[in-house]
């Protein structure tokens, strides 16, 4: 139940053409509860930003200058995810990068995918929204998650903002809408909200003595009136 939510942002597209990890951010989810634990750093890549890149994210060759390299942080970074589920949003991307961070060590690192269970939440997305927008920001409006502090792409802001729209598609069914199934307008929305980590556990209340025999009595006047189906699923577990 350890849930791991990422996110990367890069100084280009292709770890083929030399491109390289400038920023990673974590957050953790335990029982689908947020433990307040996560992961962020900058990282010096040792290239040049692509001035495309740094129009998407913000992020610019002077401000990497006096970061950490890959191989300063990748011991922390292992630690914070093996074992756990990595939800990615364009999974592939990401792993990509991540792979090719670990090739590049002194002492090459096996892929992330071996320590981690990998779990792409755009393929989750398309399947459960085929022929929509699935992009996070189409998401957040999808499911009603705030993401008005996403003036640029951000690795740690992007993987709160992913962990939320994570919790909210797989949390149950949403409002039913009549929106168009081409547009996000209109579509039933499910808000989420965050619980503290340190919340007490929710209560658990027993029905009285006085409530289970007025239960009783309405299942008797149902079952006087016809088949009562709660009677003969108790009579069922009673055989079993």
């Amino acid at each position: 139940m350890r849930i791991v939510v990422l996110d990367t942002e890069t100084t280009g597209l292709e770890p083929s053409q030399g491109h390289r990890i400038i920023e990673i951010g974590c957050v953790e989810l335990e029982n689908r509860r947020y433990t307040g634990r996560s992961f962020h750093c900058y990282i010096q890549p040792d290239r040049e930003v692509d001035d495309g890149a740094v129009q998407v994210h913000g992020i610019t060759n002077e401000f990497l200058q006096d970061k950490p390299r890959f191989q300063e942080i990748v011991e922390e970074f292992v630690s914070f995810v093996r074992g756990a589920e990595l939800v990615i949003h364009n999974a592939p991307f990401d792993v990509g990068f991540i792979n090719h961070e670990f090739n590049l060590l002194s002492r090459p690192l096996p892929g992330v995918d071996t320590i981690c269970q990998i779990t792409d939440s755009l393929v989750m997305a398309r399947k459960k929204h085929p022929g929509q927008k699935n992009s996070l920001d189409a998401l957040c409006k999808r499911y009603g998650v705030d993401n008005s502090a996403r003036t640029y792409h951000g690795a740690l802001l992007d993987a709160e903002i992913l962990a939320d729209v994570y919790l909210a598609m797989t949390g149950g069914q949403t409002m039913l809408s009549l929106g168009s199934a081409d547009s996000d307008e209109g579509e039933g929305t499910s808000r989420i909200h965050r619980v503290s980590s340190d919340r007490p556990a929710l209560p658990i209340i027993m029905a009285s003595a006085e409530e289970i025999e007025v239960h009783q009595a309405k299942l008797q006047q149902m079952a006087d009136s016809g088949a009562c189906l709660w009677h003969e699923l108790e009579g069922a577990e009673g055989q079993s």
